[in-house]
């Protein structure tokens, strides 16, 4: 599993030109998901995510969570986030997670997150989707397979 969790000001995902999904502050999440992933592992990594601790304090310093700011979520599928570019130009695709697959664990995260963020906005599995954000900071934290093996 990769994720792209950018802190945000404001973030938006459209499908045909109509905005489905917008948040405040909060985390824009680009979430991939790969052939052996599992809900164990979704698990792990919503924990990770939602734990993280880069919101400011009082005093400046990056120490509080999503929760601590009341901040909102918005979960975008993005397979892309597979991409082997080891050989030649043109990606491969062949480590991402069968679509189906891929996207039960996406609904999945989708359903845990709403457990836990009263504001969880998504986008559409398989869409052609354009994002739009404000990120702050910038501040862009990448959780991959290296953190959970």
């Amino acid at each position: 599993m990769k994720l792209v969790i950018q802190r945000v000001t404001e973030a938006s995902v459209e499908v045909e030109g109509n905005v489905i999904g917008s948040i405040g502050r909060g985390f824009l999440v680009l979430i991939g998901v790969g052939a052996e992933d599992s809900r164990e592992i979704a698990d792990f990594y919503i924990r990770k995510m939602l734990g993280l601790r880069i919101f400011e304090d009082e005093n400046g310093k990056t120490n509080l969570s999503l929760k601590d700011v009341g901040g909102q979520l918005l979960l975008v599928s993005q397979f892309t986030l597979y991409a082997n570019c080891r050989k030649g130009n043109r990606p491969s695709f062949i480590e991402a997670g069968d679509p189906a697959q891929a996207e039960a664990l996406y609904e999945y995260i989708i359903e845990e997150c709403k457990k836990q963020v009263p504001v969880v906005q998504t986008g559409e599995f398989g869409a052609e989707m354009k994002v739009k954000l404000c990120n702050d900071g910038p501040f862009t934290i990448i959780l991959d397979e290296n953190l959970y093996h």
